[in-house]
């Protein structure tokens, strides 16, 4: 006879507090047996697929991308690989750029200067933009004409007064995160829709001031991520391009 364990005795046998083990219940990861007195119990396939969850939670997978994982046999794992593998390479290149950084601000500490927190922010800051910069320009060559990219330049000069480059930043990287996190997605469907009329308000400040030739070489950079996303912290991944590519092509 398989032995049941309750829920203090797989929290003390896993490492994983109760409140977590709850959690993934009401997640439907897990989903142990009920005693008589409704006490939870866990049997051999439950504590089974809670390692399974705990070793894909240590590999970098969501919760959501999890449960498609052990809820399809069919699942294509390839696909989910490849999408960790972008985001890793994507954190990655945050990293480097992260260390970069810190080095160049050690640098100056060492050398004597005197740094307040009010200088180091405006340091940190200033050098995101610089590196960011330095970053992008070997992959915009390689994308855009010399043309198209004064274009580009250009069209920055017609943004709205007040417009917040930075704040505007963080708000892609924002609606990647949480596309990502959502996926996957049935394009056509309700959620993806919003997602999908979440995006183009987003990018409305620049469709507004860009030709449409300077919005198709934009649509072909990113077609093209798979090239240059080890080399770029680019604000959403390429499984997020193609979400949004489909719940377009979806729309009614």
């Amino acid at each position: 006879m398989e032995p049941i364990l309750d829920i203090a005795t797989v929290a003390r046998k896993t490492g994983v507090t109760s409140r977590a083990l709850r959690f993934y219940e009401a997640r439907g990861l897990i989903r142990p047996l009920r005693t008589a007195s409704g006490r939870r119990a866990y049997g051999a396939g439950e504590l089974a697929r809670l390692d399974a969850i705990l070793t894909l939670k240590r590999a970098g997978f969501s919760l959501s991308v999890i449960a498609a994982m052990l809820s399809d046999r069919k699942a294509d794992l390839g696909k989910q690989v490849a999408a960790r593998l972008a985001e890793v390479d994507l954190r990655a290149a945050e990293i480097a750029e992260t260390r970069l950084l810190l080095q160049s601000l050690s640098s100056r500490i060492d050398r004597g200067e005197t740094i307040d927190v009010a200088t180091l922010c405006s340091l940190i800051r200033r050098g995101d933009e610089k590196m960011s910069e330095d970053k992008w320009q070997p992959v915009l060559d390689r994308f855009y004409s010399v043309e198209e990219r004064q274009a580009w330049v250009d069209s920055a000069t017609r943004m709205p007064d007040g417009f917040d480059q930075q704040a505007y930043a963080e708000a892609w990287k924002d609606l990647g995160a949480r596309i990502e996190a959502a996926l996957p997605l049935d394009p056509a469907g309700a959620r993806a829709q919003a997602y999908l009329a979440e995006w183009r308000a987003l990018l409305e400040p620049f469709a507004r001031v860009a030709s449409p030739e300077m919005m198709a070489g934009a649509e072909r950079l990113y077609d093209r991520m798979d090239e240059w996303q080890g080399e770029v912290a680019s604000p959403f991944s390429s499984r997020v391009w193609a979400f949004v590519q489909a719940a377009s092509a979806a729309e009614g």
